[in-house]
C-alpha cells in the first residue's frame, strides 16, 4: 500500500516534469500585431540542433527549405533569422530546441533607409555611402542581429525593360562594395545601426541601375536607382626623376570646367625597398588649376611603391570628390650608379681621345714642318750642288775649249811653213 501511495505521488511529478520540459521546448510564442508590415524573428537555438519550424497562426508551417516568397530565411550554426513581409496577425510559434539560455527576438516594422546616390558619378572615385536599419523609426542596435546583416551594392548596365529579355541576355550585376557597421574605414561607429561602404566606382562610364540587396537573404527588399557614370575629371601622372638627385613629381591635371579652381589636394605615400613610408602632400591655391607635387627621390636602388588619394570639388553640383590612386611600382636600378661611372669613363675617354688627336695633329704639323725644312734644305743643297757642278762643268768645258783652240792653233803652224819655202 505504501508503495502504491509513493507511486501515485511520483507519477504526477513525473508528468509535470515532462510537461514542463515539453513547454520550455514548445512555448516560444509571440503575437504579431495587425499594424506590423514586416517582422523578423531571430531564434537562438542549440548549436547542434537543426533549424526551427515556424508555425503561422492558422497552423501553416514554414521551414528553412520550404517557405513562400514573402519569407526570407537565413540559417547558420545556432541561429535562424526569419523575415516576413506582411505577416499574418496573431500568435506565431517557433518549434525547435530553443533552450532557456537562448531566446527568440522579434523585430517588428524593420525599415532599411538607403542614401540617394548622386545622379552624376565619376569613374574611379570613392564614395561614402550609408544605410540605416530602423525599428519603429529608431536605429536598431541589436548587435547579434547587426553582425549578420550583409548588404551589398550592385551596378547593372542600363537596358530598357530588362525583364523582357531572355535571362542569358540580361546584364549581370557588378558588385562594387559591401556595407559594414564595424567602425572601420569610412564607418564612424561600430554597432550603431548605420552601415557604411566606401564605394569604389571602378566601372566604365555609362548609365547604370544601382541596387542594394541583402547578400545573405535577411531582407527581401531591393532598393534601386539610376545613375550616370562619367569619365574621371582628374588625371594624375607620376614622373620619375631622371637620376638619383632629381626628385619625382606627381602632376594632377583637371578636365576643363570639371572641378573648382584651387580645390585639388593630393596625399601620396611612397614605400622604399626597406618598407619605409614617405608621405608627400600638397594642394592648389587661389585660381591655380594644375597641381605639381614634388616627391622625394630616395635614391637607393630597388623596387618602390606609391599610392595615394586625390581630392577635389565638383564644379557642377559642388560635391566633394575623392579618388583613390591604386598602388603602382617603379624601380631604381643598381645600374644607375654604373651608368654614372660609365658616363664619367666615356667623358674621360673622349677627353683622352681629344688630347691624343691634338697630339697627333701637333706631331703631324711638326713632321710636316720638319719635312718642309728638309725639302728646303735639300733643295738648297741640290741647287748649290747643281750650281757648283754647273760651274765646274762650265770651267771644264771652257778649259777644254781653250786647249782645243790652242791645239788647233798649234796644228796650223807647220802647214804654213811648208807652204812658204822662204820660211825654211
Amino acid at each position: 500500500m505504501s508503495r502504491l501511495l509513493i507511486l501515485m505521488m511520483i507519477l504526477p511529478l513525473m508528468a509535470w516534469a515532462q510537461d514542463s520540459t515539453q513547454m520550455s521546448w514548445l512555448d516560444n510564442r509571440f503575437r504579431v500585431d495587425p499594424t506590423v508590415e514586416q517582422v523578423s524573428f531571430m531564434v537562438k537555438r542549440d548549436k547542434e540542433s537543426s533549424s526551427v519550424v515556424l508555425v503561422r497562426p492558422d497552423g501553416t508551417k514554414y521551414y528553412s527549405w520550404r517557405h513562400p516568397e514573402n519569407v526570407s530565411w537565413y540559417e547558420e550554426k545556432g541561429v535562424d533569422i526569419i523575415s516576413i513581409e506582411k505577416p499574418m496577425p496573431g500568435p506565431w510559434q517557433a518549434v525547435g530546441r530553443v533552450t532557456p539560455k537562448n531566446q527568440v527576438d522579434v523585430l517588428s516594422n524593420l525599415k532599411l533607409e538607403i542614401d540617394d546616390l548622386p545622379s552624376r558619378l565619376y569613374q574611379s572615385e570613392t564614395l561614402k555611402f550609408t544605410a540605416r536599419l530602423l525599428q519603429d523609426d529608431q536605429l536598431l542596435t541589436l548587435r547579434d542581429f547587426l553582425n549578420r546583416v550583409k548588404l551589398q551594392v550592385e551596378f547593372l548596365e542600363y537596358v530598357e525593360n530588362p525583364d523582357a529579355l531572355p535571362e542569358k541576355e540580361r546584364p549581370g550585376p557588378i558588385i562594387l562594395g559591401e556595407f559594414t557597421d564595424d567602425g572601420i574605414g569610412f564607418d564612424e561607429y561600430p554597432g550603431d545601426g548605420i552601415f557604411t561602404v566606401a564605394l569604389p566606382i571602378q566601372i566604365q562610364p555609362g548609365k547604370y541601375r544601382v541596387r542594394v540587396t541583402s547578400r545573405n537573404g535577411i531582407f527581401l527588399r531591393t532598393f534601386e536607382q539610376q545613375v550616370l557614370v562619367y569619365p574621371p575629371p582628374l588625371t594624375a601622372d607620376f614622373i620619375q626623376g631622371r637620376d638619383q638627385q632629381e626628385p619625382h613629381q606627381l602632376v594632377v591635371t583637371p578636365e576643363m570646367g570639371a572641378v573648382v579652381s584651387g580645390s585639388i589636394a593630393a596625399h601620396l605615400e611612397q614605400i622604399d625597398p626597406e618598407g619605409k613610408v614617405t608621405i608627400s602632400q600638397g594642394h592648389t591655391v587661389g585660381e591655380q588649376e594644375v597641381l605639381k607635387l614634388t616627391v622625394p627621390n630616395m635614391g637607393e636602388p630597388g623596387q618602390y611603391t606609391w599610392s595615394g588619394w586625390l581630392y577635389a570639388t565638383d564644379l557642377i553640383n559642388n560635391r566633394e570628390l575623392i579618388f583613390g590612386l591604386p598602388k603602382k611600382h617603379f624601380a631604381v636600378q643598381a645600374e644607375l650608379k654604373l651608368d654614372r661611372n660609365l658616363e664619367d669613363f666615356r667623358l674621360q675617354q673622349e677627353k683622352k681621345a681629344r688630347e691624343e688627336e691634338e697630339k697627333r695633329l701637333a706631331a703631324e704639323k711638326a713632321a710636316a714642318r720638319a719635312k718642309a725644312i728638309k725639302l728646303i734644305i735639300g733643295g738648297n743643297l741640290l741647287l748649290i750642288v747643281l750650281v757648283v757642278a754647273g760651274g765646274f762643268g762650265w770651267r771644264k768645258w771652257k778649259t777644254k775649249k781653250v786647249i782645243a783652240k790652242a791645239l788647233d792653233e798649234a796644228g796650223e803652224m807647220p802647214d804654213e811653213a811648208e807652204a812658204d819655202p822662204k820660211a825654211s
